[in-house]
């Protein structure tokens, strides 16, 4: 699980608890440098490998997303690192605008993917896949989760795959994931024009910074 300077810290968290389980000892939290790293609301998180020490074999290769996502579209030595792993790895995911970093690692050409709505009709074609308006879309190893709270999702789908139905419903269970909003605002359809205007007006410099940095 990729770490970097400005990501969501509840893209990685969310999926982070419900894989945890599958692999004791062998969860890796990988950054350029180990130690902490601070998300993009200051939370920080702790990396405990490197690119170098992270392991060449990889069952599952994830990435969030955040607000650091543009500058890391742009990372060299990061997106050489994903693709090196991605080669090897039996799945190949994200949650939220991590699937930009995928696709700026050219790991999403060919591919239907998803994204948090900001971005994923506007940056993902720029960047060779196919957007798709779900809240998590498998198209052969590749997994990608919407936005933030999606992570969840992505999570249980991940431990279905890797272990089976009746494990992911255990572990849906005891993170008692059943989820009852108070309000009906998480999709741009459901918050209406006002709320999509104020979200529109948070959301605009990752937007742009995102588009700039897939026409790279």
């Amino acid at each position: 699980m990729l770490l970097y300077p400005g990501l969501t810290a509840l893209d990685l968290v969310g999926p982070q608890a419900l894989l945890a389980g599958l692999a004791p000892g062998s969860l890796h939290l990988v950054a350029e440098t180990a130690g902490p790293v601070a998300s993009d609301t200051g939370l920080a998180l702790m990396a405990t490998d490197t690119f170098e020490t992270c392991p060449q074999d990889l069952d599952v290769l994830f990435v969030p997303g955040g607000d650091g996502t543009p500058a890391q579209m742009r990372n060299d030595r990061l997106l050489a690192f994903l693709t090196g792993r991605a080669a090897r790895a039996a799945w190949v995911t994200s949650v939220c605008t991590g699937s930009l970093i995928l696709g700026a690692a050219g790991l999403l050409r060919g591919y239907r993917a998803t994204s948090h709505w900001c971005v994923r009709d506007a940056v993902l074609p720029l960047l060779g896949a196919e957007p798709v308006a779900e809240r998590v879309v498998v198209d052969r190893n590749r997994v990608t989760g919407a936005g933030i709270s999606a992570g969840l999702d992505l999570g249980l789908v991940l431990a279905a795959r890797l272990r089976g139905d009746t494990y992911a419903r255990t572990a849906q269970l005891v993170a008692e994931y059943a989820p009852e909003p108070p309000f009906h605002a998480g999709t741009p359809a459901g918050a209406g024009p006002a709320v999509v205007r104020a979200a529109d007006a948070i959301l605009a410099p990752l937007v742009a910074g995102a588009r700039a940095a897939a026409r790279r």
